[in-house]
């Protein structure tokens, strides 16, 4: 069912590219497995997932030793500082950073890691572009701001930006806030990622740009 699965959202994703002209293979698939049992995550492996996404970093720490380093783990949950020097050896590439302290507190956290010290970290830039009180990230005239703070440390590299859409039966709501992200990437640089889109509205993220989808239920469904 799992490679079932994969194979119809590539070509998803694969439609949605070619409408605007883009290459399919420019956009990578964050398999997300929060909740998802090691044994399934291993057979989403066996079928080409390359990068998979945890929300929390306790689940992580639970996974990886039986999962092991052979794929990439992208955290895009929400980051507590109290959770940070964990984050650090758990993850290549956080997508939740929404603060300066955040910023600051896993330069600190790199630069102190014993295991390899020559794995940096990547980080996205979560920005709130919908504005809900609910959801985590910062305000879209404070991304610039953050991004400039992660671009002057030595022990991080901006990988992009990454956002939320609200949840709507219509995934056409979700193309002004994907665009307006698009829009503010293209402004700071445009070769950075756009890490934006779930199982419910990826094509419309990736006509608007994204680099990034991030995939759970219509995997794991």
């Amino acid at each position: 069912m799992i490679d079932a699965n994969l194979e119809q959202i590539r070509q998803r994703i694969a439609a949605a590219a070619r409408s605007k002209g883009r290459d399919p293979a420019g956009v990578r698939l964050i398999g997300v497995t929060k909740g998802v049992p090691v044994e399934r995550i291993r057979e989403a492996i066996a079928c080409g997932v390359r990068e998979i996404g945890e929300n929390r970093v306790q689940e992580a720490q639970q996974k990886q030793p039986a999962i092991g380093r052979e794929v990439r783990w992208h955290l895009i949950g929400h980051l507590q500082r109290n959770k940070v020097r964990a984050a650090v050896e758990l993850f290549d590439v956080v997508h939740s950073v929404d603060s300066l302290e955040l910023v600051e507190a896993l330069g600190r956290a790199v630069g102190l890691r014993p295991a390899q010290p020559e794995r940096g970290l990547e980080l996205l830039v979560q920005v709130n572009v919908s504005g809900e009180a609910a959801k985590h990230g910062c305000k879209p005239d404070e991304a610039r701001v953050l991004a400039a703070a992660i671009l002057k440390s030595k022990n991080l590299k901006l990988s992009g930006f990454m956002t939320m859409a609200p949840f709507a039966d219509d995934p056409e709501s979700a193309r002004p806030v994907f665009r307006q992200l698009r829009r503010l990437r293209d402004g700071i640089d445009p070769s950075l990622d756009l890490s934006m889109g779930m199982s419910q509205d990826l094509e419309v993220a990736v006509e608007e740009g994204a680099t990034m989808v991030r995939i759970g239920t219509a995997i794991f469904q």
